[in-house]
């Protein structure tokens, strides 16, 4: 499935993960600052461990057969399709303040969260 615009499907719907216009901005500077070949995409997905059971991950990787694609925020992100169940209606922002630096995870799965911001139960 590929969006047709910042966050929306081509029927309309909301793309199941988001990223808000400062999170973009600041995947675009690393794209820039480390050079990220094309063919690369922004990797969202989750992986066993921390605090709560479940942490956040993101990278660059390239596409798979197993992953969806998305366009949000005119960045390219795929997710693996069984990271869907815990992932649809995530908003990912960035934050750059003096309080706390870096990307903040506001998933509507989540039954629980730790401190840290990265860790989940679903």
């Amino acid at each position: 499935m590929e969006a047709t615009n910042s966050n929306r499907l081509p029927d309309g719907s909301q793309v199941p993960v988001s990223l808000t216009e400062r999170a973009a901005r600041q995947v675009k500077r690393i794209i820039e600052e480390e050079k990220i070949p094309p063919g690369q995409f922004l990797r969202i997905a989750v992986k066993g461990g921390g605090c709560s059971g479940l942490s956040y991950s993101l990278g660059f990787d390239e596409r798979s057969g197993d992953d969806e694609f998305y366009t949000t925020q005119n960045v390219e992100v795929i997710v693996d399709k069984r990271h869907i169940l815990y992932l649809s209606g995530i908003s990912i922002d960035f934050h750059d303040g003096l309080d706390a630096r870096g990307f903040v995870f506001n998933n509507p799965n989540a039954t629980s969260t730790c401190g840290c911001g990265t860790s989940f139960s679903a």
